[in-house]
């Protein structure tokens, strides 16, 4: 698997979900938390955010999709933890450029 190309394309769908909610749209990464691909939920103590595999188990406030883009991003540009791009790549498996040795 090409890490780099998986980064980028995870970037890319951030990107596009950025516009989709400058036109009023649900963003395909809070589909995929709505669907339980995912979750994306504040540390214990408030610092930081978390990428979590699977659905919520239990009521939480969302965090906000410009607060946590503006995370991911970061993250995503600097990490080497594949399994952490490959899980938000999921949240785009949908995309006509989604592979499927990324799940």
């Amino acid at each position: 698997m090409n890490t780099d190309e998986l980064r980028r394309f995870v970037l890319d769908r951030l990107d596009e979900d950025e516009a989709r909610l400058a036109r009023d749209e649900l963003p395909l990464l809070d589909e995929a938390e709505a669907g339980g691909k995912l979750r994306i939920a504040r540390s214990d103590d408030g610092a930081g955010l978390l990428l979590l595999p699977g659905p919520t188990q239990a009521p939480t406030d969302p965090v906000p999709f410009p607060e946590k883009v503006a995370v991911l991003r970061a993250e995503v540009a600097q990490t080497d933890d594949d399994a952490a791009l490959r899980l938000l790549a999921n949240a785009f498996d949908t995309h006509h450029d989604w592979q499927e040795e990324w799940r």
